[in-house]
């Protein structure tokens, strides 16, 4: 009886573990997607989808703050996005309208004495309106509303609420995260880590953009007070997608029927919307969301201490890198950055996620 009821408790015992540890392996990674939000498709809403579209993710939410365009039409194209993909039980939660420092006026004082700078997001002359107007929306307006909150303060309600578990993926300027962590200082040490696109090394490339300003990057350089910030705060990892690996990728008009033929809502989407914008078509955050996913595409990688130059000369918001042996004495964090990847599984992923059924919450 006693040998009976011993294996009784062992069978027991033996499903309770198995349940926890396949109850385990199915856990889903929480991230919040912190983004400037642009569209119809292009790099933002592409790098969104491919994060909402994986089976392994459980969005939080998407945080939106000025950058590639204004933060109201970001919004309402992202919110379109989750219309259009069924997932509007994912919140959208606005931020920062502005740069912390940095202003439009001063910028355009700053291009006259030492030069233009090809890409100013919502600030580029070409693509220029007031902050609170739309802009075109070619995919319809939304139905559905933001979140009656700010992007600062979700994201540190979000990591306290699970301390260690919350990966943030910023594919911005890093506004939001910059107030994050001056509205609670542990907020960067309760987070699992940050993975972001930006900063810009030795890019080897002949785009117009990079050739006479190689550290210049569009991220880092539009709030670099904010990036400042967010690189010296306590994240217990840190992982950069550069220039340099981004410009090794391309949108083409392959990838893009690769993936209008399929059938899943996200493929329709990026089939209607996508198009190829001039001779440079980077895939800048899908890379950064795909490497996260699966960090394997990364065949190279390297560390790096690293910063943004906040003197107000013609290196204001470069990027600052520095090796264990010279790197400055004062608190600077370490950062993986990547190097380089394996392309044709990138392309593989990038168009078996936007082809595959939307996960359902």
């Amino acid at each position: 009886m006693k040998l009976g009821r011993f294996l009784g408790i062992f069978a027991v015992a033996t499903v309770v573990l198995m349940t926890c540890l396949l109850s385990q392996s199915q856990q889903k990674r929480k991230i919040i997607i912190d983004q400037d939000a642009a569209g119809p498709a292009g790099t933002d809403q592409q790098a969104i989808l491919l994060l909402i579209q994986s089976p392994q993710t459980e969005v939080l939410g998407i945080t939106v703050m000025t950058g590639d365009a204004w933060l109201t039409e970001e919004v309402a194209h992202t919110l379109r996005t989750l219309e259009l993909i069924e997932r509007t039980d994912i919140p959208v939660v606005p931020g920062a309208e502005n740069p912390l420092v940095r202003t439009k006026e001063e910028t355009e004082q700053w291009e006259q004495r030492y030069g233009a700078i090809q890409w100013l997001g919502a600030w580029t002359p070409k693509f220029y309106h007031a902050p609170r107007e739309l802009g075109a929306m070619p995919e319809g307006k939304p139905a559905t509303k933001p979140a009656d909150e700010d992007a600062a303060h979700f994201m540190v309600r979000m990591v306290r609420k699970y301390p260690h578990e919350v990966t943030i993926y910023e594919g911005g300027p890093m506004t939001n995260l910059a107030l994050a962590v001056t509205i609670d200082p542990e907020f960067a040490s309760l987070a699992k880590e940050l993975v972001f696109m930006g900063a810009s090394l030795n890019p080897q490339t002949d785009d117009p953009e990079f050739v006479n300003m190689p550290r210049h990057e569009f991220n880092l350089w539009f709030d670099p007070e904010a990036a400042h910030v967010v690189l010296r705060a306590p994240w217990k990892k840190i992982v950069c997608t550069p220039v340099d690996i981004s410009l090794k990728t391309r949108m083409t008009n392959d990838l893009i029927e690769k993936i209008k033929a399929g059938r899943s809502p996200a493929a329709q989407y990026i089939g209607k919307y996508a198009r190829l914008r001039g001779s440079y078509n980077y895939l800048w955050d899908e890379l950064t969301s795909a490497a996260w996913l699966d960090p394997s595409l990364i065949t190279k990688k390297e560390n790096r201490y690293m910063d943004v130059n906040l003197d107000r000369g013609p290196g204001y918001g470069d990027t600052l890198t520095w090796s264990d042996r010279d790197k400055p004495k004062r608190d600077v964090q370490s950062v993986e950055v990547q190097v380089d990847l394996d392309t044709d599984r990138f392309y593989k992923m990038f168009v078996d996620l936007l082809t595959a059924p939307t996960p359902r919450p």
